[in-house]
């Protein structure tokens, strides 16, 4: 009887191995390269603007409820016309979540917000459950910016993410070299926003988008601070303290039209603001409420287009 010599197998064994361990990836390591979604819906109109600019494959959308800020569909209009260009489907109408629909869209990636009117979040066990992936983020503390390079990371849209945001810089700063910034500053004002009263905070989303553009914005004086009833990115004070708390050379109306502006200098408790008395009121048009690309570069233009 021959004996049998393991050398030899054991040496192709070694060699097959090798080849297999230099072909690719292991199992492991290919798990943590995901594949990009192809498919991509969003919970949240807040968040959909900057989706779009990012040109990420969004497929469809929740919709609010239809207002002056809107389309028909409840798409907000500083981005609906790029989303029926891309042919978004509306994901469900008015804010009012239906699991049957988001699952309908067949979705590999669907972006939830953590806090918010249009937040479902509760449901994201729910929605995983049911094999779709999720990524949360979070508009109340962070800059559109910020919520791109996020979205970026989680669908490996980061060079989309990046070129979106530099092409808004750089729109940032054509406007700025044109406009001539009011030495006095401006203040940033929410009137009879459902009744209510407020001036923005330096902190503002909409205030560092006017310093960016080389213009100050002047907060609420120190002496009126305990007048305050509530503050978030404005400060909220009464109708009474309104004059005394604006003192920027030029307002800028929060969300208003040209119809809020006259209003506004018609309002016999600010006939002697020197805005008013000097003209210097102007509207930030109903879609400044959030800023995104798209709003962000509407609020520039109007900026502009008033102080050049």
């Amino acid at each position: 009887m021959k004996k049998l010599t393991f050398a030899p197998m054991l040496a192709v064994a070694a060699l097959i191995l090798f080849a297999c361990s230099a072909v690719g990836p292991s199992p492991a390591n290919a798990a943590s390269e995901p594949a990009k979604p192809l498919r991509i819906a969003s919970t949240s109109p807040s968040v959909t603007g900057i989706l779009l600019a990012m040109e990420a494959p969004l497929v469809a959308s929740a919709a609010t409820t239809p207002s002056r800020m809107t389309d028909s569909k409840g798409f907000f209009s500083q981005w609906a016309a790029v989303a029926d260009q891309r042919k978004v489907e509306v994901l469900y109408p008015n804010l009012v979540f239906d699991i049957e629909s988001v699952i309908g869209v067949n979705p590999d990636l669907l972006v939830l917000v953590a806090t918010g009117a249009d937040s479902v979040v509760q449901h994201q066990a729910e929605l995983e459950a049911q094999g779709i992936a999720t990524v949360v983020v979070n508009y109340s503390n962070q800059s559109w910016q910020q919520i791109a390079t996020r979205l970026g990371q989680a669908a490996g849209l980061q060079a989309q993410a990046a070129a979106a945001i530099k092409d808004f810089d750089d729109y940032t700063a054509r406007a700025a070299a044109a406009i001539k910034a009011p030495a006095g500053g401006v203040s940033i004002v929410g009137y009879n926003i459902g009744g209510s009263y407020s001036v923005g905070r330096a902190s503002s989303p909409q205030a560092r988008l006017f310093n960016a553009l080389g213009i100050k914005v002047a907060s609420l004086p120190p002496a009126l601070s305990g007048e305050v009833t509530r503050a978030v990115d404005f400060e909220f004070i009464s109708r009474e303290n309104l004059s005394a708390a604006i003192t920027g050379e030029s307002v800028f109306l929060l969300g208003a039209t040209d119809a809020d502006v006259q209003a506004f200098v018609a309002d016999p408790l600010l006939a002697n603001l020197p805005a008013v008395t000097q003209k210097k009121v102007y509207a930030l048009g109903p879609t400044s409420f959030r800023i995104d690309y798209y709003s962000g570069r509407q609020m520039i233009d109007t900026v502009a287009r008033h102080l050049r």
